[in-house]
């Protein structure tokens, strides 16, 4: 392999990534996403606290802590939706090898993909929790928007990571039908069945196995990775959660948890990258 095909042409990058996000813009994906984050984060902050009588957005404490467990569940779901069919579709629809046969290589048409999903699930997340940021503002001054955007920060952030994962299935999958699978036994795993599985672990052990490794174990999950950050920014979420003392303070370091958060966008970006070689 010479080494001008080792080498990225942006602008085959960029036109490919800007042809991936007008077509999500046309089938109006990003649309519906923005509706749907739109739609679920206003009824999380209004009626969130109806159980203790209250309506409305009573703290930013409580409002980021309903809204982490909403995007837990929701944006790895979108994003691995988005995903999973941006290789695996186009191969089985046999335009794969019309793209392949343009003057573009395969690390240009992967990045290309992904930065125009990325930009797709970017605007839909984005837009769809702009609202609440505006309440958030004016409920409660710029201090409270200032910890929402960092709430929105890493949301956007978790999306991405899943995003990485479900390309890095559709290159892995044989055909959608499998791929679809995998995506959604991706996000039992990792949403679902991971945290589950440590706890076992612990109690079935009596706290000896893992006890102190077990925090650490956690960055091997983007979602915990995202309920850290957001869990340990404001004092008032840290005891409502009750992981201040099985979190060590080491592990809560921002720039750790922000820089976990980047590998796990560009680890199965990588690998995808590796598997997609000719």
């Amino acid at each position: 392999m010479s080494l001008h095909t080792c080498l990225i042409e942006w602008r085959q990058v960029r036109t490919l990534a800007h042809k991936e996000f007008s077509d999500r813009l046309r089938n109006r994906w990003v649309l519906v996403v923005a509706l749907v984050f739109t739609i679920a984060s206003l009824l999380i902050t209004y009626f969130g606290g109806a159980a203790q009588g209250r309506v409305g957005p009573g703290s930013i404490e409580l409002t980021i802590a309903s809204l982490v467990s909403l995007v837990i569940y929701l944006v790895p779901l979108i994003a691995l939706l988005l995903g999973f069919d941006a290789i695996v579709g186009e191969r089985e629809r046999g335009s794969l090898d019309l793209l392949l046969a343009l003057p573009i290589t395969r690390q240009e048409l992967l990045l290309g993909k992904y930065l125009g999903l990325a930009m797709a699930l970017s605007l839909s997340t984005l837009a769809g929790f702009a609202l609440v940021g505006l309440l958030m503002a004016q409920q409660f001054g710029w201090a409270g928007l200032y910890h929402y955007a960092g709430f929105v920060l890493s949301a956007w952030m978790l999306g991405l990571c899943f995003l990485s994962l479900a390309v890095w299935l559709s290159v892995l999958a044989r055909d959608r039908t499998r791929a679809s699978g995998l995506a959604i036994a991706l996000w039992f795993g990792f949403v679902l069945v991971f945290d589950l599985l440590l706890l076992g672990v612990l109690v079935a052990s009596g706290g000896q196995f893992g006890g102190d490794a077990l925090p650490w174990l956690l960055l091997c999950n983007p979602a915990d990775i995202f309920r850290i950050l957001n869990v340990f920014s404001l004092d008032d979420m840290r005891s409502l959660y009750g992981l201040t003392s099985i979190v060590p303070p080491a592990l809560a370091n921002p720039w750790l948890l922000g820089g976990a958060m980047l590998g796990w966008m560009l680890l199965p970006l990588g690998l995808a990258s590796w598997r997609f070689r000719p």
